[in-house]
């Protein structure tokens, strides 16, 4: 056997995410995160999508965090990029639901199969190429049925079709796309360059919550995919239904961390009080700094709970290479499961958060110039999202019945709807 050939018989080692200093590494970014911070209110207003703000963080390498060292990436665990999000989240909590497209795709690339095409995306994030995300449809889109097709046209691949709820797409580079092949019937992820003549977006997201998320339409028109690029769905990371969700806790505790901030500041710097308050200023009345208490304590538990669902699925991602079946298959259930339980717990925690801080104000609290409405409205729209009493009652049938959760779900129109518009 000659070198050439025993060296294509050995396997490639994966190299992993583990965890890095999670000080050292979030060091890097709090002064932009300050900086997207000082025009939050204003983009709030004015409803101005933050392209500037997402140019920031790509070049400071925000989109990489989760790349192998080796790679050029910082190595970051998961629980360490849920702490990430969140900071990012107190500054502005609608950039970590624009990116969740993002680190989900590089997600599941941490989870391919080590080789060139691997490699050739791992240095796309590290060079700040950003991935959005369009897979939902809507309309009378039977449950189970993709629209979107991909399909050979000559010597090429396109992609044909609309997406609505494309998050994030509208300042990415690439854009992952859920379609069917027409030639297999296949489901696969077709990855699109975003910036091509075939790929049109649309800013009409218009839910009152999470504004400047970028949730809009994606419509592609014979849209070239390179055929590498066309990605067999049934390869998906396993634990991506509980990755999506950890995207959102993140929002929702820093979402919650920013009332926290306002409210304390408010009472702070608040000079009026009331006759029948309890001390000569609203910052040393001992009642005002039980509501600010109250929310603080709160925001802590959604902090500590969000940071806690994601070590299951830094597991499930460590356990993919460890060639112990058993093992990786029960760390995707404790994936799905905590994630979920942490759906439930934060969402009633920060939108409880949000509702309080109110009590410690009064009637001058509720300005529209303050915005600080804008708190409960984003906790309000990303707790909305995959709906909690679902999540809940597949975790009680796991506690009862040791029912196993889905990874994959689908959302379209039931049978009714279907057969009414036929």
């Amino acid at each position: 056997m000659t070198a050439l050939n025993l060296a294509s018989t050995v396997a490639v080692a994966p190299v992993l995410s583990p965890g890095t200093d999670y000080e050292r590494l979030a060091s890097r970014f709090r002064p932009i995160f300050a900086r997207i911070a000082e025009g939050v209110l204003e983009r709030e207003r004015a409803r101005s999508l933050p392209y500037e703000q997402i140019e920031w963080l790509k070049a400071a390498g925000f989109g990489a965090v989760r790349v192998p060292l080796e790679h050029g990436g910082a190595g970051a665990s998961l629980p360490q990029l849920i702490q990430l999000l969140i900071e990012l989240a107190e500054a502005d909590s609608n950039l970590p639901q624009a990116l969740r497209g993002h680190f989900a795709f590089v997600e599941d690339r941490l989870n391919a199969e080590p080789g060139a095409a691997r490699d050739v995306w791992f240095k796309r994030f590290v060079d700040g190429e950003l991935v959005g995300n369009a897979w939902t449809e809507i309309g009378s889109v039977a449950i189970g049925d993709v629209i979107t097709r991909v399909s050979r046209d000559g010597a090429r691949w396109v992609v044909n079709g609309e997406k609505y709820y494309s998050t994030g797409s509208i300042f990415a580079d690439w854009i992952d796309v859920f379609a069917r092949r027409d030639d297999t019937g296949e489901d696969v992820i077709a990855a699109v360059r975003a910036m091509q003549p075939g790929v049109t977006h649309h800013d009409d997201w218009d839910g009152f919550g999470q504004r400047t998320t970028g949730s809009g339409t994606t419509t592609f028109v014979a849209a070239e995919v390179d055929e590498i690029d066309i990605i067999d769905f049934s390869t998906r990371f396993k634990y991506q239904t509980a990755f999506y969700q950890l995207v959102l806790l993140a929002v929702l505790a820093g979402t919650g961390r920013a009332a926290l901030r306002d409210i304390s500041q408010e009472v702070r710097s608040r000079r009026r009080i009331f006759s029948h308050g309890n001390a000569p200023s609203f910052a040393q009345d001992p009642q005002v700094q039980q509501v600010v208490g109250q929310v603080s304590s709160l925001v802590f538990a959604a902090e500590a709970t969000a940071v806690r669902a994601a070590q299951a699925s830094q597991r499930a991602y460590e356990a993919r290479f460890g060639g112990d079946a058993h093992a990786e298959h029960e760390a995707n259930v404790d994936a799905e499961l905590d994630s979920a339980r942490g759906q439930s717990a934060i969402a009633e925690l920060v939108l409880r958060a949000t509702t309080l801080l109110f009590n410690a104000l009064g009637a001058s609290g509720t300005s529209e110039q303050k915005r600080l409405d804008r708190h409960w409205r984003n906790a309000r729209t990303a707790a909305s999202h995959n709906p909690i009493v679902f999540k809940e009652r597949i975790v009680g049938d796991r506690e009862i019945n040791g029912t196993e959760p889905p990874y994959v779900w689908a959302i379209g129109a039931g049978p009714a709807s279907v057969q009414k518009v036929a």
